[in-house]
C-alpha cells in the first residue's frame, strides 16, 4: 500500500469547564467531547524524494513545518526511527480554521493513523496517543473519537456512551479567536456559572436527549460572547429557529445547535448561512 486516504472528524464540546493552571501555564480542564460528521479528507502518499510535502485546497492554511499534519509526520518518524521515504500529504478542508473544532488536531491524528497503516508499525492507540499529545492537547482525542469525559490538560480521555443521534448546525462567524486571551481572562475572573458535566455524563448514560440537551455548556462562552456580540445573535437564531440546546465550541467563535427536528435544523442552516457563510449541517457520531 503506497496511499491511503482517511476522514478526519470535527469535535464539539458538549461541555467545557476550566478546572485549574498548572506550573507550567497548561490549564486543567474537565469537559465532554463529541464527534461529528463534519469532516476533512486528508491523503497521505508514500513518495520517493525524501521530502514531506504538503498541499490543502484552502489558501490560508499553512503547508509549511507549522502545520500539525507536517508536525505529526515529523513526529511519527521521530518516535519510529524509521527513514522517510517522501511523503505527500493532501488535506481537502471542510471543517472552519481556527473554529474551536479542532480541525488541525483532527489531521494530525489522521496523519498518524495513515502512517501507521502504511509503515505497518503496529503502533496501538496508546503510542498513537502518546506521540499526539506532543504536538497537541486534543491529538489524543481526535484519534479516539466518539462522546468522551476528557480531563487533564485534555489527554485523560474516559469513553462514554454514545450520544443520541441528533442532527448539527455548526456556525463559525468570520473572525478568530485567541485561546490564550480567553484563558487569560477566565484566569482573571472565572465565571459564577459552571457547567454540571456530572449530569451531562448522566444524561449520556440514561439515554436522555433532552437531558444532554438541557446541559450544554462552556464555560468559555461568557468570556467570547461578551467580546463578540455574532456569538450570541447565532445562538439566538438557532434557538429561534427550534434547536433543542446550543452552546459555543472550545474557545470559539464556532457555534452549534442540537436538533432532533431535521425541518428545524434545515431552517437554521439556511437562516445562518445566509449572514455567516461558513455554516454548515451535519450530524452527532
Amino acid at each position: 500500500m503506497n496511499s491511503i486516504k482517511l476522514d478526519a472528524h470535527a469535535k464539539i464540546n458538549l461541555t467545557l469547564d476550566v478546572t485549574g493552571k498548572l506550573d507550567n501555564g497548561y490549564h486543567t480542564v474537565r469537559m465532554v467531547m463529541q464527534s461529528v460528521g463534519l469532516h476533512d479528507n486528508v491523503t497521505v502518499e508514500k513518495t520517493d524524494d525524501g521530502q514531506i510535502t504538503l498541499t490543502c485546497d484552502r489558501p490560508y492554511v499553512p503547508t509549511d513545518g507549522r502545520n500539525l499534519a507536517v508536525r505529526a509526520a515529523n513526529a511519527f518518524f521521530a518516535h519510529t526511527g524509521l527513514v522517510c521515504p517522501g511523503l505527500r500529504i493532501d488535506i481537502c478542508k471542510r471543517i472552519p480554521v481556527a473554529a474551536g473544532l479542532a480541525g488541525g488536531s483532527t489531521d494530525a491524528a489522521a496523519v498518524l493513523r495513515a502512517l501507521d497503516t502504511l509503515f505497518e508499525t503496529n503502533l496501538g492507540l496508546d503510542t498513537l496517543c502518546e506521540i499526539g499529545l506532543t504536538l497537541g492537547a486534543d491529538v489524543p482525542y481526535c484519534l479516539r473519537g466518539g462522546t468522551m469525559l476528557a480531563e487533564g490538560i485534555g489527554e485523560v480521555l474516559s469513553p462514554l456512551p454514545a450520544a443520541p443521534h441528533c442532527l448539527v448546525v455548526l456556525c463559525k462567524p468570520a473572525f478568530a479567536v485567541s485561546t490564550a486571551a480567553v484563558y487569560a481572562q477566565i484566569d482573571d475572573h472565572m465565571p459564577d456559572v459552571r457547567p454540571d458535566t456530572a449530569g451531562m455524563c448522566q444524561a449520556l448514560a440514561q439515554g436522555d436527549y433532552n437531558g444532554v440537551c438541557h446541559r450544554l455548556y462552556n464555560v468559555m462562552e461568557a468570556v467570547t460572547a461578551v467580546r463578540h456580540a455574532e456569538i450570541g445573535q447565532i445562538k439566538d437564531i438557532l434557538l429561534s429557529c427550534g434547536a433543542d440546546g446550543a452552546a459555543m465550541s472550545g474557545s470559539g467563535p464556532t457555534t452549534f445547535g442540537l436538533f432532533h427536528d431535521p425541518n428545524k435544523a434545515q431552517m437554521a442552516f439556511n437562516r445562518l448561512k445566509a449572514i455567516f457563510p461558513d455554516t454548515h449541517l451535519t450530524e452527532i457520531l
